[in-house]
């Protein structure tokens, strides 16, 4: 059994829904996908409470920013990374003025998507699953 024989698609969760669509010009972006329109698919398809769905969908949050303000970087297979690095402190300009201003160190956070979603964001079938 392969992994999209287990696991549904976002269109089968019930997150991709066509009503929101219709009335967008082609190419703009459809709607965004909430916190708890995760939790209503969940809801849907695993058939937990809806309190449950939600504090499942509120737990796997939690994970994943834990992770990431530890400085761990995540990966979700067929999906992509959230990768966290350090930018040392530099000197900038500021554009108007040309006056030297430091911006102070920080950390930032990058989203690198998966070859399948791309794939998939792109209407092509992925070669490979596991990426």
């Amino acid at each position: 059994m392969t992994k999209s024989e287990t696991m549904p698609a976002s269109g089968e969760l019930g997150l991709l829904a066509p009503e929101h669509t219709a009335d967008l010009p082609a190419g703009a972006a459809s709607r965004t996908v909430t916190r708890v329109d995760l939790a209503e698919a969940v809801y849907r398809c695993v058939g937990l409470s809806r309190k449950e769905s939600a504090m499942l969908v509120q737990a796997v949050l939690d994970e994943l920013a834990g992770a990431l303000t530890g400085g761990d970087n995540v990966k979700l297979s067929s999906f992509g990374r959230f990768i966290v690095r350090d930018k040392p402190e530099r000197v900038g300009r500021n554009p108007k003025t040309g006056i030297a201003v430091p911006i102070t160190q920080r950390r930032v956070m990058s989203f690198k998507p998966s070859s399948v979603l791309k794939a998939r964001i792109n209407g092509q079938a992925a070669a490979d699953e596991n990426t």
